[in-house]
């Protein structure tokens, strides 16, 4: 059967022109995927919907490979918010294009949009920074810091407190990625994040605040330390300063590791390979049954019978234990039996009161008297007192 014109729907992907940005090694880059860009890109759609709210995610990949380079990372929180890639490129990236592969996914209309984009990772004036600092803020998740209204308060915080000639981000990492745990969601709690810093002018007496041995004991006690500047980004960013790390990478000792030479990838000569010959030899597995299961089955079969022969055949019997006991300890026993009897046949017998429960009941209504619960016979031995 024929559908209706207006019924059909095609699924369309579209690719647009490479998009080039030019990040400097050693410092943070960052690229919003902005959803409203990408809106306008998919073909319209013939279904009743509100367009501006459809949910899109990202997927993002090198191209020609599975995943991202390994210093590129993504996040989005929801499909109804923007996709961030961030990262710090380093040295070794420098000269060579990394491109992107960005597919948008609608996620109401499952269509597609993609396009490239081109990362020219180019050298820094001063790379690194000899100075380095990290901060970790418990107030923020890492979407939030990567905002560049954000990201700028705190790195005008940091250079009011340092007071460098330049200053730059490096890197941002989440508090999830250092072993962190997802955060219950009361009392709008975060994720926390870990923000590097690099500055060209050595640390501030503010910064070193930290390493006092007075802080150190509180850090130890889980204690607040006692910083002096912290006051001026208590404002919007609540540190850690427990957490904070400050390196000077000029004092840092340079590990070297030996590394075994590379091969040539190709193995040696080991000659001609010779299979095993088809005609193999026959094997007896007889002794192998007998191991693995006729001597186990005798074993059990013989501790059956001995269980059974000295609980069946070895029962002494009531003759056997009365021959075996004194006859002072049978007529003491047998004398016990009979006092016991008699005792409970004269406890039949004896009249006492019967219980107000058991008496007849007069019924003021009818005039009845309604018979005891129990009859004449009921056991007086049992009867409650």
């Amino acid at each position: 059967m024929l559908l209706p014109l207006q019924e059909l729907v095609t699924i369309l992907s579209r690719s647009h022109a490479d998009r080039n940005v030019y990040p400097s090694a050693g410092v943070l880059f960052v690229h919003v995927l902005e959803r409203e860009y990408f809106k306008g890109e998919f073909p319209p759609y013939p279904k009743a919907g509100d367009p501006s709210n459809d949910p899109i995610t990202f997927n993002t990949n090198l191209k020609g490979y599975p995943d991202r380079p390994g210093w590129l990372r993504y996040i989005q929180r929801t499909p109804h918010s923007d996709g961030v890639l961030y990262g710090s490129p380093t040295a070794e990236h420098i000269g060579k294009p990394t491109v992107i592969e960005i597919t948008a996914y609608n996620r109401r209309t499952f269509e597609t949009a993609r396009h490239n984009l081109v990362i020219n990772i180019k050298a820094a004036e001063e790379f690194p920074l000899p100075y380095q600092a990290e901060f970790y803020i418990k107030n923020m998740n890492v979407e939030e810091m990567l905002a560049s209204e954000v990201l700028g308060d705190f790195l005008g915080a940091v250079k009011n407190v340092w007071q460098p000639e330049r200053l730059n981000a490096i890197n941002i990492t989440s508090a999830l990625d250092r072993g962190g745990r997802v955060p219950l969601p009361i009392n709008n709690l975060k994720e926390g994040v870990y923000v590097m810093v690099g500055a060209d002018v050595p640390f501030s007496s503010c910064l070193r605040e930290v390493e006092s041995p007075h802080n150190q004991l509180r850090c130890s006690q889980e204690m607040e330390p006692v910083i002096s500047c912290d006051k001026k980004f208590r404002a919007q960013f609540h540190i850690d300063w427990c957490k904070i790390s400050l390196v000077d990478i000029n004092k840092v000792v340079p590990v070297y590791v030996t590394r075994p030479e590379p091969g040539t990838g190709i193995l040696p000569e080991f000659g001609e390979y010779k299979p095993p010959s088809e005609s193999l030899k026959s094997r007896d597995y007889f002794s192998d049954f007998l191991v693995t299961l006729a001597v186990p089955s005798a074993v059990a079969l013989v501790l059956f019978f001995i269980l059974g022969y000295t609980m069946c055949c070895r029962r002494e019997g009531v003759e056997k234990r009365n021959m075996q006991t004194p006859d002072i300890q049978l007529v003491h026993h047998s004398s016990i039996q009979k006092s016991t009897k008699e005792l409970r046949s004269m406890s039949k017998n004896r009249e006492i009161s019967w219980p107000l429960s058991t008496l007849p009941v007069f019924n003021p209504v009818s005039g009845e008297v309604v018979p005891p619960i129990h009859p004449d016979n009921y056991e007086t031995t049992s009867m409650p007192l």
